[in-house]
């Protein structure tokens, strides 16, 4: 079986996006399936056409003129079809993969329709729900209506349909789309690559000023629907019931510098600390010294529909894990079992769930056991990729194939 994966972008960059793509990807190809991706305009420029990271081919898309909206976006789905198109020639598969965004799934509808073959479109959040969350789209608007009629319609014309969770599944039943055609890939960790935790770094905690005190982390992109202003603003209430409580912020984004000056401002701000972006690689020494990992995320649509990946990766780590209660956090964590829901939008709420956590210390051991079991049996890689192949193989074997391309049964 031979899959291209359509991305909006990919390896070499860093994100959680690319973290998922490069997990769904090495495990397919452990499975034995032949794997090539198509990187989108997004990715920016690069000095080749074609390259192997980690592994895994990668057919670029140079991006083109800068267009005012929508020229833009119609330009990028012209440019990425083009790509793709050359990219099936080369590669010659069986089916294509295209990952939202939703201009990854028009660019791809095109190819698909021109070489006969089947699409299989995977939503990792709505577009339009993204833009309110990051602060560039307001919802309602008629750019957020149009992107919401985009998706749909591509929902609408694609084979299939694969989404991270049923908070988004629930949706797009809302929305009339065919329940048979759509199915859940959930978020997970690879722990061939991210799962064994490092003992506690000791000269890391040191240098930090950390040896010895209880330590709150988030490690992740400063977004504001993260809440991670609630988190800073929790922190006067936590210290005063904790006095040995720090918070550790790893990672950076759009809200850094307004996170910083409200830091600065606090009573409590030498028990805050920024560290900035770390590579990949030292990211488990910062989980080898964070007793709980806090992951206060405001409640909006985004929020209810979409399930992080980094919760998962805390679990993995056999690190304790505290998130505020929507529905994206409901479907990973279990209250007082893999971790500790507490009301979102509230700082009060959320410096008592955390002291309260810290001095519970008899029930880490179970806690942490519980999160590290549940990603294994349920939120692990190796298993999760088995849920493409019954869809893969039931598009494959439907499709008229018409030519002399050589389609394989799936490896089970």
């Amino acid at each position: 079986m031979r899959i291209l994966h359509i991305l909006d972008h990919a390896l070499p960059l860093q994100s959680g996006y690319t973290f998922r793509t490069r997990a769904i990807l090495k495990a397919q190809m452990q499975r034995g399936w032949q794997v090539a991706a198509v990187s989108g305009p997004r990715q920016g420029a690069g000095d080749h056409d074609v390259e192997t990271v980690d592994g895994i081919d990668f057919h670029r898309t140079q991006p083109g003129r800068a267009w005012p909206s929508p020229l833009q976006e119609l330009n990028e789905i012209r440019r990425f079809a083009r790509r793709i198109d050359r990219a099936v020639q080369a590669f010659k598969p069986d089916l294509l993969h295209a990952h939202s965004p939703v201009l990854d799934a028009l660019a791809a509808l095109r190819v698909a329709k021109k070489r006969g073959l089947p699409l299989v479109y995977e939503i990792r959040a709505f577009w339009e729900d993204a833009a309110v969350g990051n602060g560039t789209g307001t919802e309602g608007s008629a750019v957020y209506r149009a992107t919401r009629a985009l998706e749909t319609w591509a929902v609408g014309k694609a084979d299939a349909v694969a989404v991270i969770c049923d908070g988004l599944r629930q949706d797009l039943l809302a929305r009339g789309a065919a329940g048979d055609k759509i199915f859940v890939s959930p978020n997970g960790v690879d722990l061939n690559l991210f799962g064994a935790p490092l003992d506690f770094d000791a000269p890391l905690a040191l240098s930090l000023g950390l040896h010895g005190k209880e330590v709150i982390g988030f490690i992740g992109s400063f977004y504001d629907y993260e809440g991670l202003d609630d988190l800073i603003a929790a922190m006067p209430a936590l210290v005063a019931s904790r006095p040995a409580a720090h918070l550790v912020l790893v990672g950076g984004g759009p809200m850094e510098a307004a996170l910083r000056a409200q830091a600065a401002a606090s009573p409590v701000a030498a028990h805050i600390h920024f560290i900035g972006r770390v590579p990949h690689t030292e990211v488990e020494r910062y989980y080898s010294i964070v007793d709980v990992l806090a992951y206060p995320r405001k409640r909006m649509r985004l929020t209810d529909l979409v399930t992080p990946l980094k919760p998962l990766e805390a679990m993995a780590q056999r690190r304790l894990v505290a998130a505020s209660d929507v529905g994206g956090h409901r479907e990973l964590i279990r209250d007082g079992d893999t971790g500790t829901l507490f009301a979102p939008d509230d700082p009060a709420a959320l410096a008592a769930a955390l002291a309260a956590l810290l001095a519970d210390r008899g029930s880490w051991a179970a806690r942490r056991a519980a999160g590290r079991a549940f990603v294994e049996s349920e939120r692990n890689w190796a298993v999760n990729v088995a849920r493409y192949a019954p869809v893969y193989q039931k598009l494959i074997d439907s499709r008229a194939s018409g030519d002399s391309w050589h389609r394989s049964p799936v490896n089970a």
